[in-house]
């Protein structure tokens, strides 16, 4: 690709950046964004070689346009680049939510919505900013694409092919299949971890809390150090099914409740024990696939 543009220059996009440039697979980049040290710093770590002076130019003679900001701005910058979007140029994004993107991309891009190929990376770090970003971030990461019915089959292979590029591994859903699969394993465990944490810091000792919190708290709040911002257009955006899944594990810590208040120790052993046996079968998945893929890269 001659030209690639970001709108958002954080984890993210810039990772992306890194990982085509280390590809070889783009001659120039192009950031844009809200914040201007953030464009500067960005350029000085080589993530972009340029910072588009405004839309028109950063979208102009563009061969893939990549969307990397929190959800709720995905409306305004489609539309700011509507204008200006040229046949031959593909657009992407990079949001958690999918239904509301593309309910924003039709009503921002009406009839160019063909150009716009709805993504979602999975993969990420606590950190924030361009300083997070890595260039293998999506090595053996899933990737899930959301087509839409009027996109060409070259444009989603274009799509496709970039994230490859980075290392990843494709996935097709629709955008609904999307929004309930990572309400549920994604959505609901970053509000469970924010929430912990929240409980913990505003009790009275929670100075003495957390000079004890020790490994176990530390690996399942990981993800409460993900952007506040990010997290509460996420959390908005898919609000019916994340109150789907949130009200199934309240049931849950109901019926665990009830079991300790019972002092029910055969109840409690069943539950965890089936906790384990899930966990360990999902992390012997994800092991065998990686090394089928490792095989495959051979």
């Amino acid at each position: 690709m001659k030209k690639i543009s970001i709108f958002g220059v954080g984890l993210i996009g810039g990772s992306f950046a890194l990982a085509l440039k280390s590809a070889g697979a783009v001659a120039q980049v192009v950031g844009m964004g809200r914040s201007a040290a953030s464009l500067e710093r960005a350029k000085e770590l080589g993530i972009i070689d340029s910072i588009g002076s405004s839309v028109a130019e950063a979208v102009d003679g563009a061969d893939l346009i990549l969307v990397a900001a929190p959800v709720a701005q995905t409306e305004q910058i489609l539309a700011s680049m509507a204008p200006h979007l040229q046949p031959g140029t593909v657009v992407t994004d990079a949001g958690s939510t999918k239904s509301d993107v593309v309910a924003a991309a039709r009503k921002a891009l009406g009839g160019k919505i063909a150009q716009f190929v709805p993504g979602h990376p999975i993969a990420g770090r606590e950190q924030n900013g361009p300083e997070a970003a890595i260039v293998d971030l999506y090595i053996g990461k899933k990737v899930v694409l959301a087509p839409l019915p009027e996109n060409t089959a070259e444009d989603v292979a274009r799509v496709a092919s970039a994230w490859r590029l980075c290392g990843a591994i494709i996935h097709q859903l629709t955008p609904q299949e999307h929004d309930r699969v990572f309400a549920a394993v994604s959505h609901l465990p970053h509000l469970l971890a924010y929430a912990l944490v929240d409980d913990i810091a505003k009790k009275p000792h929670a100075d003495l809390l957390f000079q004890y919190a020790a490994s176990g708290f530390r690996d399942f709040t990981r993800i409460a150090g993900s952007s506040p911002e990010m997290w509460r257009d996420i959390s908005l955006a898919n609000q019916a099914a994340l109150l789907g899944e949130l009200d199934a594990y309240m049931t849950q810590l109901a019926q665990l409740r009830a079991m300790l208040a019972e002092a029910d120790g055969g109840a409690l052993e069943a539950v965890y024990a089936n906790a384990q046996r899930a966990r360990h079968n999902w992390i012997c998945t994800i092991e065998a696939a990686e090394q089928q893929n490792r095989q495959g890269g051979d």
